[in-house]
């Protein structure tokens, strides 16, 4: 089985609930580091605008790129349910080398202020799953934007769309998301006189 994530571009409304869940969750102090990110799409020019919102997080890929480049074998990937993990302690830190940083495309890794601070990423609330309950991201989002689940049971229940607005998927990692992608399409706007 892999886990996954599911997002429903259309109903993101950029209010970053699900980052702020995350790193409080997780302790993540302020600074760089952010497990969950969100990023504004802006394209258009007024009248004919489209904005939509992107929440990122690991994807954990079925071949992710991180696991490969890390020269210390800090970072796995489970086999019962695909989460990619990092072992802290083994990681080399970004001073010394960051190399899972510059091979995944999805800017996963993150790292502290911190000097020589160790990687660091999601993983899918491993705490929240062995209590049968969802990732703190998904259970925090007002707009019900976010879901996971196996990777089987997110296409069943969403559909197979794999590009959204601001993503690119890669077929060689094949990360296990799922998306509802907001249309770029360019709504008629009424101006007021």
């Amino acid at each position: 089985m892999q886990l996954a994530f599911h997002f429903d571009q259309t109903r993101c409304i950029g209010c970053f609930t699900c980052v702020v869940a995350c790193k409080d969750w997780h302790d993540v102090p302020a600074g760089p580091a952010s497990w969950r990110r969100v990023s504004t799409l802006e394209k258009g020019k007024y009248p004919e605008l489209f904005v939509a919102f992107l929440s990122t997080a690991c994807y954990h890929c079925a071949q992710p790129s991180c696991l490969a480049a890390c020269p210390v074998a800090a970072i796995s990937k489970r086999d019962g349910d695909g989460i990619v993990v990092v072992d802290r302690e083994t990681c080399l830190g970004r001073d010394k080398c960051e190399l899972c940083l510059e091979a995944c495309p999805y800017d996963a890794p993150q790292f502290g202020a911190e000097d020589n601070a160790k990687m660091q990423m999601c993983n899918l609330c491993l705490d929240r799953w062995d209590e049968g309950k969802s990732p703190i991201c998904v259970a925090s989002c007002p707009t019900r934007a976010l879901d996971a689940g196996s990777l089987e049971e997110m296409k069943a229940r969403y559909g197979e769309a794999t590009r959204a607005a601001g993503f690119i998927y890669d077929g060689e990692l094949r990360p296990s998301i799922v998306f509802k992608p907001k249309p770029e399409t360019y709504p008629a706007v009424t101006v007021l006189k």
